[in-house]
């Protein structure tokens, strides 16, 4: 599950289609709305429902005229970014 550590929301465990539900239910709004920076570091393993969630959070974050970034994004978010042709709006998911 999710924590705010300062503008740094950690995520932790699997950010999977069986967890994201309830990462986003434990993500207030005060939490997104606090994030410049979304910390994968913790995270043990993705899926597609990932991708998702990151890009729905960036999307989130341009409405609201903020920027977030991602970091430490695991090796198989950054493939599957790539995979999708989204790859460009998640640093450190470029080709490669």
């Amino acid at each position: 599950m999710p924590r705010r550590e300062g503008d740094r929301l950690l995520l932790e465990g699997e950010v999977t289609v069986g967890s994201v539900a309830g990462i986003l239910a434990a993500t207030g709004r005060d939490d997104l709305a606090a994030a410049a920076i979304v910390d994968f570091r913790a995270v043990t393993e993705v899926d597609s429902a990932a991708v998702a969630l990151a890009v729905a959070w960036l999307r989130e974050a341009r409405a609201a005229g903020r920027s977030i970034r991602f970091e430490n994004l695991p090796p198989a978010l950054a493939k599957l970014a790539r995979l999708y042709a989204v790859a460009e709006l998640l640093p450190g998911t470029g080709p490669g």
